[in-house]
């Protein structure tokens, strides 16, 4: 794994780190823009694992989902969920009175932490793969 990968697999461990610590001084806004960004690293990592790069979070997401959602390579479900997180951290930063419960938070982080397993798991395959 190359070392950007790994600084990116990294970020996202310590964003979802720091969603828990939000989450538990109750702090919902920005905990769930760190899930999200947690997720959003994996994305890229995996990404550039095939030598893409974007630089809007609207390309890395549209990316993600024809490459590894709709390939079948990751279940579609991350893309889903990366959307969605998206959208959550959308409303945490920038809606005005319109809240992000607890429940909301601790979903999120769930699926960041299966997102990041899944990520790791794939690049290892991938890995192999490429050594055989």
């Amino acid at each position: 794994m190359n070392k950007d990968i790994a600084s990116l697999l990294e970020k996202a461990e310590r964003s979802l780190s720091a969603a828990r610590s939000l989450l538990d001084e109750g702090h919902h806004d920005f905990a769930v823009s760190r899930a999200y960004y947690a997720m959003f690293y994996v994305a890229e990592a995996l990404l550039a694992s095939l030598g893409e790069a974007y630089s809007s979070h609207g390309a890395v997401i549209g990316a993600f989902g024809r490459i590894f959602a709709k390939s079948g390579k990751l279940d579609p479900k991350f893309h889903r969920w990366l959307i969605d997180a998206q959208d959550l951290r959308n409303v945490g930063d920038y809606g005005v009175g319109r809240t992000i419960t607890a429940e909301q938070v601790k979903e999120v982080i769930t699926q960041a932490q299966e997102f990041i397993a899944a990520g790791r798991a794939y690049l290892i395959s991938n890995r192999r793969a490429e050594d055989e």
